[in-house]
């Protein structure tokens, strides 16, 4: 049985990560801590969790009983929290974005912090399983990737080697519910009144997703930003509660062969138990894949076969951010990878 901490268990990847840890068989929920609710009952501040018998304790209980700890709090939370916890002896899955870059002077521009403990920033593992899985199964510290770059990603690394043919920047065109661009604390850009019946973009040029898909995009591909440009990235607010839809335009300096790109795609679906290519002419939506930790996706040719435009939807609350998680957990101690998320 792993037995789990879970710091920030409030918010709302911390109370989507309870609903699927409460399911899962060989995982046991030991801590859940919060500021606001410190001294509650779950069950009484969340009737969801009716039957559940834990309560909140603020975020300095001892933690020594744990296997693992869930890091569900801002960055400058994990930034201070992880080196101790680590020196502590307790893996670590950190939902925040501090160690997602290798690059701190983007995570500084990005974020607006200084990356105070950049070697432990060395041994962080990126946690998108269908990439990094033998890395995960032996990692300490995973940086659960962002929810943006997840379908992102999973709709560009497919194509392999010929991202090297592209003459252009990929244009990703993304759309979130609001669970993905603000969370539950309202303000004057996700509240109801702005938000419904409304859609807009924000962000432009600045949203601390982009350097992500960069950075792993050209880790795991020979896609060069060098030579063909700096990926292009618009997040857009949809009025919905969760989701997020990508469309990615592509553009290669000479034509790609349809059954060999949809072979590599389908390669792609039959490695990871979440990743699921759609048949030809089928187009993914969000509330296909709303409450799962799968990915849909299609991938579309002109005639030309230069053109081509990827489609892909997940959930942000899960494989974009919880479930993703409760998945690397899997992979570090050896369960069934869809434990708790099938």
């Amino acid at each position: 049985m792993t037995r789990i901490a879970l710091v920030g268990a409030a918010g709302l990847s911390g109370l989507e990560l309870i609903r699927l840890i409460q399911r899962h068989p060989q995982a046991e929920l030991e801590v859940i801590t919060s500021g606001k609710y410190a001294g509650k009952r779950l069950a009484d501040c969340f009737p969801q969790f009716v039957g559940m018998p834990q309560t909140f304790t603020n975020h300095d209980v001892d933690l020594k009983d744990c296997d693992v700890v869930f890091l569900a709090v801002p960055n400058k939370a994990s930034l201070d929290m992880v080196p101790r916890l680590l020196q502590e002896g307790r893996k670590v899955i950190d939902l925040s974005g501090v160690y997602r870059l290798h690059d701190t002077a983007a995570f500084k521009k990005f974020y607006k912090l200084e990356h105070t403990s950049p070697d432990v920033l060395k041994t962080a593992v990126f946690g998108l399983p269908e990439y990094f899985k033998p890395q995960i199964q032996e990692a300490n510290l995973i940086g659960n990737p962002g929810c943006y770059p997840t379908g992102s990603l999973l709709g560009l690394l497919p194509f392999g080697d010929l991202l090297g043919l592209l003459d252009r920047p990929p244009i990703i065109d993304a759309k979130s519910g609001v669970t993905g661009a603000g969370g539950r604390v309202e303000d004057d850009t996700t509240n109801y009144v702005t938000v419904n019946e409304n859609f807009k973009a924000y962000k432009v040029f600045v949203h601390q997703h982009q350097p992500e898909i960069q950075q792993y995009l050209s880790d795991l591909s020979p896609y060069s930003k060098m030579q063909i440009g700096e990926v292009i990235f618009t997040p857009h607010l949809l009025p919905l509660d969760r989701g997020i839809l990508s469309t990615i335009y592509l553009h290669f300096s000479e034509a790609l062969d349809t059954q060999a790109v949809r072979s590599r795609f389908e390669a792609a679906d039959q490695a990871s138990p979440f990743v699921h290519l759609l048949p030809e002419g089928t187009l993914p939506d969000v509330k296909e894949v709303q409450h799962s930790n799968r990915c849909h996706i299609s991938v579309n040719g002109d005639e030309s076969g230069q053109n081509w435009i990827v489609i892909t939807a997940i959930d942000n609350l899960t494989k974009g951010a919880a479930g993703q998680a409760l998945q690397n957990m899997n992979l570090m101690f050896g369960h069934d990878e869809t434990a708790g998320l099938i």
